[in-house]
């Protein structure tokens, strides 16, 4: 009733204003519109519902208020304190407008939404009037009266963007409050949201469009009105089922749209996280793809409970570490260690899928598995398991660079957090204490990279060079001290590798100073090679070493730098100071990347002694006293104090070997001289090694320290016990003559020492010696057998269990190979008469007397002490040239002994004088006798030596192409030497004999299988042609005996067998035309000889080879037909077979065959398995 009085006054259209304020109109200034209009504002401010008389009187003001005069006025303080008044009117009139067209209604709406846009300018000095607007239509929710509208939508979103785009950081919390406010009670009071709005609110969620902190507030308390989320998953439905991406223009976002609504408030999308296990599923690899790593995001969060709330998405998940498509199963993998470092309970269900992922065929998935599981725990090692470490520590050995070199700076990194700086207690510590081990074991590596990696994480991470000298060496100690046996090994061959590349870079510093020639010039090339083999891509590396010998020798500053560095005497300090200036002054500000400065860094940090000098024994050798006083923390280190005395002792002695100039002060040699003069045996015998090791100068640089010395070595040697006593001898004591046979055990001491100073000093002991010698060792100890040995089937025993009498002979075998290794001539036939000797022990099974009183195990250990002492004379040229080949063939039976042992040791003891170029090449060939051995890893370990052997020679004569010694290097050259070996085998009795022709063809093939695999220089050629100059010559040994000269020449048709069977290039020319040993056989007789071997020989031997013809065994395996020869285990727990033909004395006597006529070739073809025709020609066999 009253509304409708209201309207008929408003159609009489006279404007009343309040008090005090004249006519509104264009007719006045703007400054005084203003003036009049704020009277106005103030008059509706005052105004409430209640003002019937009010309300009714300025009707027509509110009218007159909306027209399009004040609506469109470009003065924005006019159209602010309008705006005002409006939203004054909406609250008075409510809840019915004094505006009834729906036109006018979206106009005055849009219109006061323009200017909420001035909330923006928070220092704006109208702000205040703008927040009184935006409070006034907030309090009263004036907007709802849009529902009614058709344009309602436009004006809501209108409203809500101008709001999204105002808010700032500067707003207070009423502001935010009230536009919260305002915008809930428009979702609260519809029946539905439009997807223009819906978009709207969303958009603010959307990474790319996040405008601030207040935005998202805002957008996420929105969320929580129950019609936007009902709306807000009808559309991720439409998205993520139905696939309906035009609905919106954020289709495309759907994703990051879910993560952040997630992150607001994980129950308000429980409706949509099933649909997300649909999409796991998808055929397409993209969606999947991004579903992955939404999810990723949504377990991996800091709180998350999605696992444990949703566990079929999570099982589903997890299934995705197998998906077919690399970059999700990479997603997967990255996504673990945020899951690992949020959520360790999660850690079993990712432990297996991380295992698999370990081992996947793409490279970066598996180093990405390192970096997870390695990020985890360094940020706490409690969050992974054991069997995580695990997958790392086996990727230290994986076939790529890249994942290998991660996974040892991951274990390094852990190493040094939690147990170099104790981060994480004793408990985290002990559990990674396996990772220094492991770290040097990587150390026996083939590749270089491994290599330089290992010595760099040691001098970084295990033992950081830049730690205070004290500190570093105490770090060193107890490292070494709880160190396995193999990683020690590992740590002192590096420090020996270090050690010889200084010295490769001393002597290259030395050629580069001499005189230029044609001489010199080779052999800084061929110290360049041996430089560029130590240092990562030696292809690239070799251009960079010869750039830097050429600055080396141009740059006389850079090269006294170098020789400062490689100088023994040389400080860690010394060598900081010139690694940096060397790589500043080859470094270049215009050129960041510099290959050739990356390598001469590689080199530098290889030969720079970066953690041992004169002042770090120093603290070592006080840091050893410390533990032997008491006074050290070795129990809080974890280390009982026995053992780091015993290992910072075996430290020393191993850093006396490398580092021996080091040791080179006044105040190292006076702490070794109180350790010397303690009670403790060990103590003292260590201190003896490492004076023995670094006093070669002593009495020249320390005359006060030998003065004080001697008296102690001589008491010592007088009176210490067995070790010190052979200390003491050694070093300075003179001769002592008192031997007796009779105390056993205190012989074995002297004769050891003796050994010694006859080989380290002849001039002075080789005389007196002889008489020892000859009427002491061979008589009273070699030809009497005082203690009968126990009766035992076993062939070898431990060594504590070997009785003192055996070891004492042993040591007089040394003792004479010593002897003559110091006097090296042969003047007075010693060497003739200790050959034979030794040769006699051989021939007499160990058992020299012959009486029957020695045990088995003790023969054994004599048969190999006498096999091992004819070696060691093979490698001086003086006895080689004594050997006779009959004892050379007897030392070689040995590698067939009846002992597992003593063909173990054996074999070890030749390929070592091989690998050194010392033993001439004919032992290689005993090798072939090697494929006869039961045990298939004995076979694969002479394998093994053969290829190292035969690399080391072809890389020997590659490094020294200029050298005249190809006979003895070549290692095609010791093919014929195989062939005259496997020709004198014992068991090679009958010419014909088809079983053991196969055990000779297996082993030429065992020879021939390694020097073939490489055709260089048309080698299968010169192979060929040495086995026919073979069949030219007879046989030296025996040059009368038909029958000798016969199985030569069949051994000879075996090996031209294989060669033509395996090689497509045998009838090529000769490269040369081979040389061959004439010691092994007489020249060639090119008349007689050779229609001799090929007219009566040949077809015969054709037959046999038919017979033999069947596959080749593979490399390393061996067709045994005598499994009784020799033992296929360890001889500790078992027995042998005691009449084994291989242990017989004819197995070891030279048998010289009597001339007999060969089988008819009926009855060989008879005796035959497989005999082929009698007229097949011999070349045409095919031994596949």
């Amino acid at each position: 009733m009253m509304m409708a009085h209201s309207k008929a006054r408003a159609t009489d259209g006279k404007v009343t204003y309040p008090p005090g304020v004249k006519e509104i109109s264009d007719k006045i200034s703007k400054e005084e519109m203003v003036r009049r209009l704020k009277m106005v504002v103030k008059t509706f401010m005052d105004m409430d519902q209640d003002s019937e008389e009010e309300k009714e009187l300025y009707l027509n003001l509110a009218l007159h208020l909306a027209s399009d005069f004040f609506l469109k006025h470009p003065d924005k303080d006019v159209r602010l304190l309008v705006a005002c008044c409006l939203a004054d009117i909406f609250r008075i009139y409510a809840p019915e407008a004094p505006y009834t067209s729906p036109d006018k209604l979206k106009d005055i709406f849009m219109f006061i939404t323009r200017q909420l846009k001035g909330l923006e300018d928070t220092k704006s000095a109208q702000f205040n009037r703008y927040f009184y607007l935006l409070e006034n239509i907030a309090w009263v929710k004036s907007y709802n009266i849009c529902f009614e509208l058709e344009d309602s939508n436009e004006i809501f979103t209108q409203l809500y963007r101008t709001l999204f785009q105002v808010i700032n950081n500067g707003h207070n919390q009423k502001v935010h409050m009230h536009m919260v406010d305002l915008m809930s009670s428009i979702i609260c009071e519809g029946d539905t949201v439009s997807q223009e709005l819906l978009d709207t609110v969303l958009v603010n969620l959307v990474p790319a469009h996040k405008v601030c902190a207040q935005c998202v507030c805002m957008s996420t308390t929105t969320h929580k009105a129950t019609h936007f989320l009902i709306d807000t998953h009808i559309f991720f439905n439409q998205v993520l089922m139905l696939g309906k991406t035009s609905v919106s223009d954020l289709s495309e976002h759907v994703f990051d749209l879910i993560l952040e609504l997630y992150n607001i408030d994980s129950h308000l999308l429980l409706s949509v996280l099933p649909q997300l296990e649909f999409k796991l599923k998808s055929n397409d690899n993209d969606e999947r793809l991004q579903v992955v790593k939404l999810l990723a995001k949504m377990f991996g969060a800091k709180d998350s409970e999605l696992a444990v709330q949703n566990k079929p998405l999570w099982q589903c998940y997890l299934g995705r570490f197998n998906d077919i498509h690399v970059p999700i199963r990479l997603e997967c993998v990255k996504f673990a260690s945020h899951c690992l470092m949020n959520h360790p309970d999660l850690a079993k269900d990712l432990t297996e899928y991380l295992r698999v992922r370990s081992h996947d065929p793409e490279e970066a998935i598996r180093h990405d598995v390192i970096v997870s599981i390695v990020t985890a725990a360094k940020k706490d090692l409690s969050l992974v398991n054991d069997a995580l470490l695990n997958f790392v520590k086996e990727r230290t050995l994986d076939k790529r660079w890249r994942v290998r070199k991660e996974a040892m700076m991951g274990l390094a990194s852990i190493y040094r957090k939690y147990s170099l700086q104790g981060e994480g207690g004793r408990e985290a510590s002990k559990q990674i204490s396996w990772i220094k081990d492991k770290l040097l074991h990587i150390y026996y590596q083939n590749s270089i990279d491994d290599r330089l990696l290992v010595e760099r994480v040691f001098a970084q991470y295990m033992v950081p060079h830049n730690l205070e000298t004290t500190e570093r060496m105490k770090c060193l100690y107890y490292l070494y001290a709880t160190l396995d046996t193999n990683a020690v090994k590992a740590l002192n061959e590096m420090w020996k590798c270090q050690n010889l590349l200084r010295n490769h870079v001393k002597d290259l510093l030395d050629l580069i100073k001499k005189p230029k020639s044609e001489a010199s010039s080779k052999a800084v090339f061929a110290k360049v090679m041996v430089i560029t083999r130590n240092l990562p891509d030696p292809g690239k590396a070799q251009d960079f070493v010869k750039k830097l010998a050429q600055v080396l020798d141009d740059d006389q500053r850079i090269r006294e730098q170098l020789e400062t560095l490689v100088s023994p005497t040389c400080s860690c300090k010394q060598a900081e100071v010139c690694v940096r200036d060397i790589t500043k002054k080859l470094g270049s500000p215009k050129q960041p990347s510099n290959p050739f400065l990356e390598m001469v860094k590689f080199l530098l940090e290889r030969i720079a002694p970066v953690h041992i000098d004169t002042e770090s024994i120093s603290a070592l050798i006080k840091q050893v006293n410390k533990s032997i006083d008491g006074t050290a923390d070795d129990e809080e280190e974890g280390v009982p104090t026995e053992e780091a005395i015993r290992a910072g002792l075996e430290l020393l002695k191993v850093l006396s070997f490398t580092h021996p100039v080091s040791f080179h002060s006044a105040e190292t040699f006076e702490s070794l001289l109180g350790c010397l003069k303690m009670d403790d045996e060990k103590v003292a015998e260590a201190a003896l090694q490492i004076f023995k090791n670094t006093g070669s100068k002593m009495e020249e640089s320390f005359p006060h320290i030998k003065s004080v010395l001697l008296p102690v070595l001589q008491a010592k040697a007088k009176r210490g016990p067995p070790p010190l006593k052979q200390e003491g001898y050694t070093c300075m004591f003179p001769l002592h003559k008192s031997l007796d046979p009779a105390n056993l055990e205190q012989l074995i001491t002297p004769l050891t020492t003796l050994g010694h100073l006859a080989q380290l000093a002849p001039e002075q002991f080789a005389a007196p010696l002889k008489s020892l010698v000859a009427n002491f060792i061979v008589k009273d100890l070699l030809m009497n057998d005082r203690i009968p040995g126990k009766k035992t089937t076993k062939l070898w025993v431990p060594d504590d269990e070997v009785s003192p009498e055996t070891l004492a002979k042993i040591q007089g075998i040394k003792l004479m190979v010593r002897w003559l290794l110091g006097v090296k001539n042969n003047q007075s036939k010693s060497g003739n008469s200790t050959l034979r000797m030794l040769t006699a022990i051989l021939h007499s099974d160990g058992d020299l007397t012959e009486q029957g009183r020695m045990g088995k195990p003790d023969m054994s250990r004599l048969r190999l002490a006498a096999a091992c002492a004819l070696l060691k004379l093979a490698q001086e040229p003086c006895y080689h040239e004594i050997i006779t080949l009959e004892q050379y063939q007897l030392c070689a039976l040995v590698i067939n002994d009846e002992c597992y042992q003593v063909r173990q040791c054996f074999s070890q003891k030749l390929h070592r004088g091989l690998c050194r170029l010392r033993l001439p090449l004919e032992y290689m060939a005993v090798f072939a006798l090697c494929a006869k051995d039961p045990v298939k890893e004995r076979r694969a370990h002479a394998r093994q030596c053969l290829v190292k052997n035969v690399n080391i020679r072809r890389e020997y004569l590659k490094q020294h192409a200029a050298i005249n010694k190809l006979f003895s290097l070549l290692p095609e050259y010791v093919v014929p030497y195989t062939i005259h070996l496997l020709a004198h085998d014992p068991d090679y009795v009958k010419v014909q004999d088809i079983e053991q022709l196969k055990e000779i063809k297996e082993a030429l093939w065992f020879v021939l299988e390694i020097i073939m695999a490489k055709n260089e220089n048309n080698s299968h050629a010169f192979i060929r042609k040495m086995v026919e100059n073979i069949k030219q010559t007879k046989d030296a040994q025996a040059p009368t005996d038909p029958k000798t000269n016969e199985k030569l020449y069949t051994v000879c048709d075996v090996a031209m067998h294989i060669i033509m069977s395996k090689s497509t290039t045998y009838s090529l020319e000769s490269p040369k035309d081979p040389v061959l040993p004439s010691r092994f056989f007489t020249k060639p007789d090119k008349v007689g000889l050779f229609v001799t071997s090929s007219s009566v020989l040949k077809p015969k031997a054709a037959n046999i080879l038919g017979a033999v013809n069947k596959p080749l065994s593979t490399a390393g395996k061996q067709l045994q037909s005598k499994a009784s020869r020799m033992e296929t285990t360890s001889n500790d727990d078992s027995a042998s077979n005691p009449g084994s033909p291989q242990r017989s004395k004819t197995r070891y006597k030279h048998v010289m065959f009597s001339s007999t006529s060969l089988y008819p070739l009926e009855m060989l073809l008879h005796n035959l398995v497989n005999p082929f025709p009698a007229d097949q020609a011999f070349w045409s066999l095919n031994l596949h």
